[in-house]
């Protein structure tokens, strides 16, 4: 298998907003979830995104796990590493964007790296390197309260610089409306004077084009899934693939029960929890009592099978920020995240037990303990649920079949729930 772009991503529900874009325009791809075992039998793609858990991890081990990856794509044939990152760009100052990129871009012998989390699609955009979420920047919109990074900064130079060894440049909205051209010549003259990476303003899907042209020609870019758009309308455009849309095969229903379970705190989730209470049983899990030390995954597994064989079911450990705040000060140093997902995996095993084949969860941190969890070794990309979050099915491991979508906690609409459980009929 020779691939023309790998992708290293820092979290499973980053990397499957990453696959689903490359699919959408025009690349044949598989999600992986970490580096393969060589015995993993891989299907002739174009492109290849290695899901990793490295946002929120201790910066050495993420920039090891993030160099393994990179280097497994590049013995591969991948000409381009995108070393992708989240759209609100999460991190914390001491890292884990700035310290991997460095860290890739030594390995790729990278003089400067583009980099940006725009995305206009999904109402991420940057303008004179200030991150804006809709309307609002970065530091004013619901990123502010995220559990694990808040966000507090929209100024991508002053985030990044904070990380990084590298002096952080800025290409401006009035250098990427010229064109590829006057991109190129911003880089290299910021090169020229010892910058080693530049955040790029984005804040239409031609900026992006743009921007991905640009990268294609380095080894290595660090963005969201809308550099990953340009990257790929680049890579179709240069006539090394063969251009169109080209969806894996092989998502015909895979029958058994359905399941959602929902660890994301963010309002959007919060929201489509609200929005099937009526349709489905919801049973909201007692937190308090987790960590009081009482087994709440056999009380949960015993309703789930009680209503499995009506129809779908959503467990949520969901709730509001200021709950999520106040546990966490009560149980200060219990690693209150790392329990609950803890539970929730255990949760999604037993489910798997009981023949749920079709699985939906919400929030990063989640679909990455129910993704290892259930021994998932990669996943064929199908349609589009919604902007960032397609339809997955298990390529190895040993459950057998299943469809899977694994989402951001604020991606999709209210109906989202909804819609996924229509597509995996």
């Amino acid at each position: 298998m020779t691939i023309a772009l790998g992708a290293v991503a820092d979290d499973y529900t980053g990397a499957s907003d990453l696959a689903n874009t490359l699919t959408r325009n025009g690349l044949r791809t598989i999600q992986t979830i970490g580096v393969p075992d060589e015995g993993l039998g891989l299907p002739d793609v174009d492109a290849v995104v290695v899901a990793l858990k490295s946002r929120s991890i201790p910066a050495v081990e993420a920039v090891a796990k993030s160099r393994q990856a990179a280097g497994w794509l590049k013995q591969r044939g991948a000409g381009h590493i995108l070393f992708k990152v989240c759209s609100t760009f999460d991190s914390t100052p001491a890292g884990n964007i700035g310290p991997v990129t460095d860290a890739l871009a030594d390995d790729a012998g990278a003089e400067m790296v583009l980099v940006t989390p725009a995305f206009p699609e999904t109402a991420r955009t940057v303008y004179q390197g200030y991150l804006f979420v809709g309307a609002v920047p970065l530091n004013e919109s619901p990123l502010k309260d995220h559990p694990l990074n808040p966000m507090h900064d929209a100024n991508l130079m002053r985030v990044m610089g904070a990380q990084s060894r590298r002096r952080i440049g800025l290409v401006p909205f009035s250098i990427v409306e010229q064109g590829v051209d006057a991109v190129r010549a911003r880089l290299a003259e910021l090169a020229g004077a010892g910058f080693g990476a530049a955040i790029a303003d984005a804040v239409t899907e031609r900026h992006l084009l743009t921007l991905g042209e640009v990268a294609l020609a380095a080894p290595l870019s660090t963005g969201a899934s809308g550099l990953g758009l340009g990257l790929a309308r680049a890579l179709t455009a240069s006539g090394r693939i063969a251009a169109g849309r080209r969806e894996a095969d092989g998502f015909a229903g895979v029958g058994g029960g359905a399941a959602i379970l929902a660890g994301s705190c963010s309002e959007a989730t919060r929201g489509q929890i609200a929005a099937v209470e009526e349709r489905m049983p919801v049973l909201r899990l007692d937190i308090a009592a987790l960590l009081a030390g009482s087994d709440i995954v056999r009380p949960a597994l015993a309703w789930a099978g009680e209503r499995l064989g009506r129809g779908p079911v959503l467990i949520a450990s969901s709730a509001p920020p200021e709950t999520v705040a106040r546990m966490r000060g009560e149980h200060q140093g219990e690693h209150v995240g790392e329990r609950i997902e803890t539970a929730l995996a255990d949760i999604a095993e037993g489910l798997a037990g009981q023949g749920v084949r079709r699985l939906i969860v919400a929030g990063g941190e989640t679909s990455g303990a129910v993704t290892d969890r259930l021994g998932i070794a990669a996943f064929l990309v199908g349609g589009e649920i919604a902007p960032g979050v397609p339809l997955l099915r298990t390529l190895g491991g040993g459950r057998g079949d299943m469809l899977l979508a694994l989402k951001s906690g604020n991606f999709g609409g209210p109906d989202f729930f909804t819609r996924a459980l229509e597509m995996m009929r």
